[in-house]
């Protein structure tokens, strides 16, 4: 049964209260729940912490979705208000904890399993572009969804997510390739080192 067919089946039954369908659904969804979270998450550390929270919200209010038709977009709207709920509590704390050095966000380069340098780059570059160009790119991309399902889940047309996916790979194929031409001073750049 396609994802459709199975939604069209599962979602009435999942908000008239019956828990293996609701079980089922979240099952069939959630790694596209999860790129719409990387695309939104402060931190990609907190990404398995939201997709926990996005499934017990999910759970918690799947009876009150009033138009089956629109699952994937409510589901979105879950996801990106949990990611940007975080966003803000976390800068609200850096705020008040501005000056202070938290070890715990520290993150000891050892520990970050060994990638290829092109492959670090451009999970760099995606990281950087916006997210309204994030997102698209990254359920196409990683994902897998079709224009058509991304433009579902992010309600939008068409059009809008080819266009969005268009700008996405320009900015990407262009700052990867100014990346390419600079000279890079390996210290400088990384993450974990102190500059004064």
């Amino acid at each position: 049964m396609g994802s459709e067919q199975s939604d069209r089946y599962l979602i009435p039954r999942a908000i008239a209260g019956d828990a293996p369908a609701r079980d089922a659904l979240w099952r069939t969804h959630r790694r596209w729940v999860a790129a719409v979270l990387v695309s939104h998450a402060p931190d990609l550390r907190d990404v398995d912490d939201l997709l926990q929270e996005v499934a017990m919200r999910f759970v918690r209010a799947i009876d009150s979705l009033e138009d089956p038709g629109a699952f994937r977009a409510w589901l979105r709207a879950i996801a990106v208000n949990a990611a940007r709920s975080v966003a803000r509590d976390r800068a609200r704390s850096e705020s008040r904890n501005s000056g202070e050095l938290d070890a715990n966000s520290l993150v000891d380069p050892r520990s970050i399993p060994a990638r290829e340098p092109r492959t670090d780059d451009i999970l760099d570059q995606v990281a950087r572009l916006p997210a309204d160009l994030r997102e698209p790119l990254i359920l196409k991309a990683v994902h897998g969804m079709s224009q058509r399902e991304v433009a579902a889940a992010m309600q939008l047309s068409v059009e809008a997510v080819e266009s969005r996916l268009a700008r996405g790979r320009r900015l990407l194929r262009e700052r990867t390739r100014k990346r390419e031409t600079e000279p890079q001073h390996e210290s400088a750049n990384a993450p974990w080192s102190i500059r004064s």
